[in-house]
């Protein structure tokens, strides 16, 4: 509850000069039921009833930062990012709202202030929403993933219900794998070439083609250009002379986590997920028992080669055969699909001096039949190195860690935790070894 002088330092934190001359004013019209007190309840039909023609809201109240008043899908993201964090206006922390009103309470109804009706429910992507929303985390702002509709019903169709399910055992699995083989045979015949074009105009806001190494003539295939390399220097690496800090093995949509179990509650859903199953029958897993998972998810428009986030030497290999269902969060959120211990994949292990030893699993996709490799077992490699390339579609790259060997960098893990994915580049700070911290 606010009363009104609360009311009044709120509308101040604000930053808007006409409502701060009409504070007694607002502070009556949100008072709905005359009690002298404003309820969050209030406070957000307030905000919710200026919203279209004068909003009250021009910076965030935390951090300070002006808000674009045409842009309240990524206000929504910034609010809800800063008063996580706790950050020191004491407007918010101290006199007005304590750190667990302003992270839920506030936040969740603004929520309904802030229309997110086409959303789902706002920032929470996956299985059940129906667009996918990622963090951009070099801009700071929410993005939307592009994904043809019609695909999102085709994938909701077979990877979320149990007739779905029912499919794939009787022979969409077949069926997704003879797709991959032809289409992948067609991206390496020079008439592909002629998507190149109409692929990069797809996404021309995502694909920047001043970073890529060659100019377009020089891809005589479609999926020349798609395992494209780029310039030197066009993805710099965080900290390179630093071994004990992680960076992020490929450009893409990142998830992290502390811990297995955490993966398992806020993100994957398949019913017979485990580090095992992962890994396969061939690897010893007990290493990474509850160890720190990070899933670099690659999308069509990204640049498909991935790298190491550590420095090591290659210690093992092992090709696994398996299916090729979507790596999209649509599968990978469903109770029925069992993506990442089905699909075809290559799991390594890296041997380090910071982190003891990483799994680093290359998974296949739905048209991605091919996972090449630049490296080879028994090779010494730096972090930031070229490991290997996806071939046309969307792929995933899964490490474990070692339990306690990491510290993920806050801001992944709390986007992570709210079932949001961080759009990443790679040489992007992952985190660092905690034997540098104890």
């Amino acid at each position: 509850m606010l009363s009104l002088s609360e009311f009044s330092d709120l509308i101040d934190a604000f930053g808007n000069q006409v409502a701060t001359s009409k504070k007694e004013e607002l502070f009556k019209a949100a008072d709905k039921n005359g009690d002298g007190v404003v309820s969050m309840d209030e406070l957000a039909a307030l905000l919710a009833f200026h919203q279209e023609k004068e909003p009250l809201l021009n910076c965030c109240p935390v951090c300070g930062e002006v808000l674009r008043i045409s842009d309240q899908l990524n206000n929504m993201i910034h609010l809800s990012l800063c008063f996580d964090e706790g950050t020191g206006n004491q407007v918010m922390t101290g006199g007005f709202l304590t750190d667990k009103q302003a992270s839920y309470g506030w936040f969740f109804k603004l929520s309904e202030w802030a229309h997110f009706s086409s959303y789902d429910v706002g920032i929470r992507s996956g299985s059940s929403a129906s667009h996918i929303l990622v963090y951009d985390r070099k801009s700071q702002r929410l993005v939307e993933e592009i994904i043809d509709k019609k695909i999102v019903l085709s994938m909701r169709a077979i990877y979320q219900s149990k007739i779905g399910l029912g499919l794939m055992d009787i022979g969409v699995k077949e069926l997704l794998q003879s797709i991959s083989e032809k289409q992948g045979a067609r991206m390496d015949s020079p008439e592909s070439s002629a998507d190149i074009p109409k692929f990069i105009e797809s996404f021309k806001d995502q694909i920047n083609l001043a970073e890529v190494k060659y100019p377009l003539e020089h891809f005589k295939t479609f999926n020349e250009f798609f395992i494209r390399e780029l310039k030197p220097g066009s993805r710099p690496i965080a900290s390179a002379e630093r071994d004990d800090i992680a960076v992020c093995a490929a450009d893409c949509r990142l998830m992290a986590f502390k811990s297995v179990n955490d993966c398992t509650r806020f993100w994957i859903k398949g019913r017979k997920f485990s580090v095992q199953g992962l890994l396969g029958k061939e690897m010893c897993s007990s290493a990474f028992v509850d160890g720190t998972m990070v899933i670099f998810r690659l999308a069509p428009q990204d640049y498909h080669r991935f790298h190491f986030p550590v420095s090591g030497i290659i210690e093992q290999s092992v090709d696994i055969p398996g299916c090729l269902y979507t790596v999209n969060p649509i599968a990978v959120n469903s109770k029925y699909c069992n993506v990442f211990t089905e699909n075809k994949r290559v799991v390594s292990i890296i041997s380090t001096v910071d982190f003891g030893k990483v799994a680093f699993v290359a998974i296949g996709a739905t048209m991605v039949g091919s996972i090449s490799f630049t490296k080879k077992k028994g090779d010494y490699v730096k972090k930031g190195d070229e490991f290997g390339y996806f071939s046309f579609g969307g792929s995933t790259v899964i490490c474990v860690f070692e339990k306690n060997s990491i510290a993920i960098d806050e801001d992944l893990l709390a986007n992570s935790t709210r079932s949001l994915e961080t759009l990443v580049s790679v040489g992007m700070r992952l985190g660092v070894s905690t034997k540098k911290l104890s």
